[in-house]
């Protein structure tokens, strides 16, 4: 099996995912951080903002009709995300890593321009990397195949020669159905460490 490019997610995979301390900051009653997170983050209508048709305040409209007791702390979180995700420092040594075995480095992951804009910080592997798509820049999210094969055009990816990383299931099970090899994250060593075996195999 012969590999030569690696598809990462971002969140969850390249940057933590910090939602449980970014809601906690704002000091609200007990149980409150839970519920706009829920509102929020949780709702179905944050999918919206990765697939980045609709507007920034649309979708908080849409929040805030759900759950209209909660309007003012909805509005007070969703003003500035940052800290929504944060850096990790494992990203750019791996995405550098794996470029040294000349493999060619992608990402493909459902995120939205306002946690992409607001999180710069928590962002800046991407320049390390040789592509790649974010789900609002092409209104379409994971795990619709049509993402999947927007990339493989774009970079004339043969898909028996890639391998794609994502901390959900239901994303890998696509790409597997399209012939890319997959691994599901559970942490960074574990993923890391599958991977070598996978690229010392080919």
């Amino acid at each position: 099996m012969k590999i030569t490019t690696v598809i990462f997610d971002i969140g969850g995979v390249m940057v933590g995912l910090g939602r449980i301390r970014f809601f906690n900051q704002f000091g609200f009653a007990p149980g409150v951080s839970e519920q706009v997170m829920n509102s929020t983050v949780k709702s179905v209508h944050w999918k919206e903002l990765d697939r980045g048709i609709l507007t920034d305040e649309e979708v908080i409209e849409r929040f805030v009709k759900d759950a209209p007791e909660l309007e003012k702390e909805i509005r007070l979180c969703m003003e500035n995300v940052h800290g929504i995700v944060y850096r990790l420092d494992t990203s750019i040594p791996w995405i550098q890593s794996l470029k040294e075995r000349g493999i060619r480095v992608l990402y493909l992951s459902n995120y939205s321009m306002k946690v992409a804009r607001d999180n710069e910080d928590a962002m800046d592997f991407l320049s390390y990397m040789d592509g790649g798509l974010l789900s609002c820049d092409y209104q379409v999210i994971k795990p619709d195949p049509a993402f999947y094969q927007i990339l493989i055009d774009k970079y004339d990816l043969v898909p028996s020669e890639c391998v794609f990383l994502d901390d959900l299931e239901a994303n890998l099970e696509t790409a597997q159905k399209l012939g890319i090899h997959t691994i599901l994250v559970k942490s960074h060593e574990q993923a890391k460490a599958e991977l070598d075996r996978r690229l010392e195999e080919a």
